[in-house]
């Protein structure tokens, strides 16, 4: 996804504004990328072609943000590992399935994105849920994967809420907690940032409510992407 040319010149043209941080990490489903309701649809089809229990749409959007395998463990409890295996590997299928057609980000990412990497002290990462083949391929439809310096996968180190994947990302890039902040939509996001001390920033256009989300103390509550921007801008 490129942003217009038009759009750009008018970005160029502006004086380049500073980061309050050295380096600002996203989560990707439900904080860069509009992607619940095909994991919802995803995980349901998976389970009605095991001919288990289908979960709810609420049940499902709960879990995103989690490793798979914490998702499956906490969606089907009491299966095999052996039954998780199986739902994990459907649940792949129909997800690589469905995203032959791109899903979109949310309104005013690239943009925004795009503001953030004026400032050449300002590094962007990712600390997502997803396995490193789908964050990878993701960054292969839209040609993204340059927006960041660093990532970390769900498959690759801990689930969140650990805090594992954020100390491997401040070692990679040689900052300090003080100089990096997490920015999600749910509350495995947050939580995983405030077990380190590290800054937060929740959005509400995600996942999880408001009020869940501000049990977790963020430093900013952001409505939609360019309000994090600005923040960050400020």
């Amino acid at each position: 996804m490129a942003v217009e040319t038009s759009a750009m010149e008018e970005l160029s043209s502006q004086p380049v504004r500073r980061c309050r941080y050295s380096l600002v990490i996203f989560d990707w489903d439900g904080t860069l990328m509009d992607s619940a309701a095909r994991i919802v649809a995803c995980m349901q089809a998976a389970a009605r072609e095991l001919q288990w229990p289908v979960p709810s749409d609420a049940a499902v959007r709960d879990i995103i943000g989690l490793g798979l395998p914490e998702a499956v463990a906490t969606l089907f409890p009491g299966v095999t590992l052996r039954g998780q295996d199986r739902l994990r590997e459907v649940y792949g299928h129909q997800f690589r399935v469905a995203d032959r057609i791109p899903t979109p980000f949310f309104p005013d990412v690239v943009e925004g994105i795009e503001r953030l990497r004026r400032d050449p002290a300002c590094r962007l990462a990712v600390a997502t849920g997803k396995s490193r083949r789908g964050l990878d391929r993701v960054f292969g439809h839209e040609s993204c994967g340059n927006w960041f310096v660093a990532s970390r996968t769900a498959d690759l180190t801990r689930s969140k809420p650990h805090p594992q994947m954020l100390e491997e990302l401040l070692i990679e890039c040689g900052v300090t907690t003080e100089e990096a902040v997490m920015i999600g939509d749910t509350e495995y996001d947050l939580e995983m940032a405030r077990a380190i001390g590290m800054d937060r920033v929740a959005v509400t256009y995600g996942v999880h409510e408001r009020e869940r989300l501000l049990r977790s103390e963020p430093r900013f509550v952001a409505e939609e992407f360019l309000s994090v921007v600005e923040w960050l801008l400020a």
